[in-house]
């Protein structure tokens, strides 16, 4: 038996926060590390103590393993648990924390290394007599061999990062033209997210789902298996919705898989918690991969069978047996978990990044979990993962699970940057995921129902920013408090009080006539308007005779409005401004979010179409090439490789062509 009273978090976010609740609970004293973007994070104040790393870059900090493993000596540290992510599934670290004398809460580096290897995996499951998709899975990573392995596999092909997961360094190509671009950005995006560019090559099949087996293995030789989840909702190759058990699954197909994916982990050695992942289409399933590590997912795991499995880890890394029998082990109800993170739908799912001014999670709800790394006023940095929280909905039955899965989204709101909580809502309430119709292409075939275009804001957002922004500007001068013109209603010497407002909402922009105390005047008529009342940023008030509760963050001319679950931004106008037109011609490229910028490929002077990609930056470790709008030639560069660039920043100036 080796046991341990400390243990040092190699993680942040969420994970983070969910280790230490269950390190706490077992009476271990829980050591947090940050990096200098995650100083006032949510899991430096929740454990005993927290030590800094480095520089907010992963690998100046997380991705360190001299850091982590001088962090631990610092603190006393006994144990370290790696999370997800960042070094869980890397070898060396869980090599040098053995050398170091320190329990890594994982399997050993031997089966790390049989399995990290998504290639390697592949050869050895192969051998084993596992099925495969058809793939290359060889050590030659010219393009030349990419290339005609790929046409010997056919087109559609799947280009995976060898050391991937997450969905980093994932790209699809559809034909042989494609292929090239594909192979590139995987390999910048592996680089970056894994220090590891290598690649691998599956046919994509068109439409699959995404099955696991949780794993677990003690040191005393037993393997047990705690039922499947079904990950097939997903975007950009990264799950989104994650259920247990799969719908649809058999007794006798969930003992086959289970089997095979204990075999796999006795095959190499395995201790702890792992996850055996199958793609399967028809009545087939082939092996994909297997993590070596706990899944982002397991809270609907540990929903069905009643088991903490980070306390399971624990344990096991104390050297105590599996609690208990495979016969022993529980499948009881349905639970069905959301990510939700922090990117904008309607830019395909591009990383949000800035300053949570509102954010509520139904965790007083029954039958929710919410296992999150983030308050409100947290800004979301652009070095890491963009996921805010996991929503987690159980209940005795799927159609419960979903029920309370669909009350717990309406519940929850988000402001200050944009997130997937509509996406969220929709696929929970749309039929085809009620029916349990699932498959990896869901969100893609059902994009037009998962994906509609912005509607104008409704009149009561409209009259809660107008309220906000009269609250704002009427704040009385303390000098004076009884002054006339310090009063926030609009008052005038001769004639009715109102105040005119101009919002923008969207591409429009909205007149407003507030009368305070009376009623509030829109383009397509007037309402009553009565009673309003502050809470800090909430908001009620009566509009035509309806109670409205409304929350209203305010960032400058920014205003948030969150009313009944959905968010609405609206700027506020001031008419003596130039118009965005006139601020920003088309020749000018923005940049979409903060970043940094990786590669230019354009030069001033250079003649280049509308759609040309004239630079590649890098946010939330993912790659996005930055294009022309318009022909014309660049005429400036604002930017240079390595640069970190804010929202809205200017990177190119594109000179128009003249009008033919």
């Amino acid at each position: 038996m080796t046991t341990f009273a400390t243990l040092l978090i190699a993680n942040r976010g969420e994970i983070a926060c969910r280790i230490i609740r269950t390190a706490r609970a077992m009476g271990l004293r829980t050591i947090a590390v940050f990096s200098d973007a995650d100083a006032q994070a949510m899991h430096v104040a929740l454990a005993d103590t927290a030590i800094r790393l480095g520089p907010a870059p992963a690998r100046e900090s997380y991705l360190s393993i001299p850091a982590l493993i001088a962090a631990a000596r610092a603190t006393g540290a006994e144990a370290i648990h790696p999370g997800y992510g960042f070094l869980s599934e890397n070898a060396d670290f869980a090599a040098a924390c053995a050398q170091a004398g320190l329990v890594f809460v994982g399997p050993p580096p031997a089966a790390i290394r049989a399995m990290g290897s998504k290639a390697a995996a592949k050869a050895l499951m192969d051998k084993a007599g596992v099925p495969l998709v058809p793939g290359y899975h060889g050590a030659d990573q010219a393009d030349a061999t990419l290339r005609a392995e790929a046409h010997r596999i056919g087109f559609p092909i799947l280009v995976k990062a060898s050391a991937g997961g997450g969905g980093k360094g994932m790209k699809v190509a559809t034909d042989a033209a494609a292929l090239d671009e594909a192979l590139t950005l995987a390999r910048g995006e592996a680089r970056a997210a894994f220090g590891d560019d290598r690649l691998l090559l599956e046919r994509y099949l068109t439409k699959p789902r995404h099955i696991e087996i949780q794993v677990f293995a003690d040191s005393h030789g037993n393997v047990v298996h705690l039922h499947e989840r079904d990950c097939s909702i997903q975007r950009r190759h990264q799950k989104v919705v994650e259920e247990a058990p799969a719908p649809g699954m058999t007794a006798e197909r969930r003992a086959a898989m289970g089997k095979a994916a204990c075999d796999a982990a006795r095959a190499i050695g395995y201790v702890g918690a792992g996850t055996v992942e199958f793609i399967s289409e028809g009545d087939s399933f082939a092996f994909m991969e297997m993590n070596t590590r706990l899944q982002v997912e397991h809270p609907v795991t540990e929903a069905i069978t009643g088991q903490d499995l980070v306390e399971w880890q624990l344990r096991v890394a104390m050297g105590e047996p599996l609690p208990l029998s495979q016969a022993k082990i529980p499948l009881a109800g349905h639970a069905i978990e959301v990510r939700l993170y922090a990117e904008d739908p309607a830019r395909d799912f591009a990383p949000s990044i800035g300053v949570l001014r509102h954010l509520a999670l139904p965790d007083h709800l029954p039958g929710i979990r919410i296992d999150s790394g983030v308050r409100q006023g947290d800004a979301v940095p652009i070095h890491y993962d963009p996921m805010l929280a996991k929503i987690i909905a159980s209940g005795p039955d799927r159609a419960t699970a979903l029920r309370r899965l669909s009350r717990g989204l309406d519940a929850a709101a988000v402001a200050g940057i944009r997130s997937n909580l509509p996406l969220l809502r929709a696929i929970a309430a749309h039929p085809a995921f009620a029916r349990a119709d699932l498959d990896t292409g869901f969100i893609a075939r059902h994009a037009a129902q998962l994906l509609p275009e912005a509607v104008p804001a409704p009149r009561a957002a409209l009259a809660s920013a107008a309220l906000r922004l009269l609250r704002d500007a009427g704040a009385r001068d303390a000098s004076d408090p009884h002054s006339p013109w310090g009063a926030a209603n609009a008052w005038r010497l001769n004639g009715d009080g109102y105040q005119d407002l101009l919002l923008f909402d969207g591409d429009s922009t909205v007149t407003l006539r507030l009368h305070p105390g009376r009623g509030i005047d829109f383009a397509d008529g007037g309402a009553a308007l009565d009673h309003p009342r502050w809470d800090g940023d909430a908001l009620s008030f009566s509009l035509d005779g309806r109670a409205i509760r409304a929350t209203v963050a305010r960032d400058g001319d920014l205003l948030m409005v969150v009313l009944d679950g959905a968010t609405h931004e609206l700027r506020f106008l001031d008419p003596r401004a130039p118009s965005g037109e006139e601020q920003a011609g088309g020749g000018r490229i923005l940049a979409p979010m903060p970043g940094r910028i990786l590669q230019l490929l354009a030069a001033p002077g250079d003649r280049v179409l509308r759609g040309a990609v004239l630079l590649v930056m890098e946010a939330m470790k993912v790659q996005m090439r930055i294009t022309a709008p318009i022909p014309g030639t660049v005429q400036a560069l604002r930017c240079q490789v390595g640069d970190l660039v804010e929202d809205g920043a200017e990177l190119v100036v594109v000179e128009p062509d003249p009008p033919a």
